[in-house]
């Protein structure tokens, strides 16, 4: 039986990939912290094939007989988003880029390692020109610049792995994070009916977090021929402006008014468009779109009426 070993597998997107993964035939071990208290895995626990080590993904001495037993591993573990990085930079690094390169020193050649990276990366685009896999990198964030130094890295140094530069994730899950763009006005949109948008015209790439699992499995299915290469994930018609992501939830909330402000910032200040026709080469293809999306959070946000399920 296959061994997978997913750091940070109790998280927003996990707790969604580990029981992907044992439906498929692989037996799992998931490293994570459990630092916001989430019991997102119980669901999973009664499966033979699924060990779970209550450790810290930076901790060498809890990793390395984990990394020497595995064959994929899948490090999902990060301090994720700007906000929560600038609150506590060296836990930030230590987690984003520290423990990836300490992780290389204790793993073989033919150990295949997945990497999630963030399209964050990107920064500021150029108007109406698409980022590329081959277009230069420039964050403007210490999430970010960690998250593809760690990809820069991991791809010179391993030469079996492929990384996912993931557009922002949305849709529910069972560590459910309030704080994702599309997640955040939806729940506004359910509860307050009402937001000011701060540059309304900046824009982002999106993908629902079930597409992401299809696409750590898809890049598992076809790993030889995407091996050592670097892959957008998202959805192809959803690079859209934060005005535009409100647009589309009042198509099914149209009680939900918003405001564009004149004055203000917003802390996050990328604004750029994705292309994801590499991975679509590939043969993956998103399955949910953000319409659905938002459909599936509304839905979700009847039984959420708190903001716990946060990263800030």
């Amino acid at each position: 039986m296959t061994n997978v070993l997913v750091t940070g597998g109790a998280g927003y997107i996990g707790s969604m990939l580990v029981p992907a993964l044992l439906d498929r035939g692989f037996a799992v071990t998931v490293v994570d912290n459990f630092m916001y208290g989430q019991d997102s895995l119980a669901a999973v626990c009664y499966h033979p094939a699924f060990s779970l080590i209550r450790g810290d993904a930076r901790s060498m001495e809890t990793m390395r007989p984990l990394l020497a037993r595995a064959d994929i591993i899948i490090p999902l573990a990060a301090r994720v988003g700007a906000p929560l990085c600038d609150r506590d930079p060296t836990a930030a690094t230590s987690t984003n880029l520290q423990a990836i390169v300490d992780m290389l020193d204790h793993v073989s050649h033919s150990q295949m390692i997945l990497l999630p990276v963030t399209n964050s990366g990107y920064g500021v685009g150029q108007a109406g020109a698409f980022c590329t896999e081959e277009t230069p990198i420039r964050p403007i964030s210490l999430y970010g610049r960690d998250k593809v130094e760690a990809e820069r890295l991991l791809l010179e140094r391993h030469p079996s792995a492929l990384s996912f530069r993931l557009a922002t994730v949305f849709g529910m899950s069972p560590r459910m994070r309030l704080d994702l763009l599309v997640n955040d006005f939806t729940y506004r949109a359910c509860v307050d009916r009402f937001i000011v948008l701060f540059e309304s015209q900046f824009k982002r790439n999106f993908i629902h977090v079930r597409d992401v699992v299809r696409a750590f499995i898809h890049g598992i299915d076809n790993f030889d021929a995407m091996n050592g290469q670097i892959y957008n994930v998202g959805l192809s018609d959803a690079n859209l402006s934060k005005l535009e992501l409100c647009q589309r939830i009042q198509q099914q909330l149209p009680s939900f008014v918003f405001v564009e402000s004149a004055i203000g910032t917003d802390p996050d200040r990328r604004d750029y468009i994705v292309s994801n026709e590499k991975v679509e080469r590939t043969g993956f293809r998103p399955a949910f779109s953000l319409d659905e999306g938002i459909r599936e959070l509304i839905k979700g946000y009847a039984m959420i009426r708190n903001t716990r399920y946060s990263n800030v």
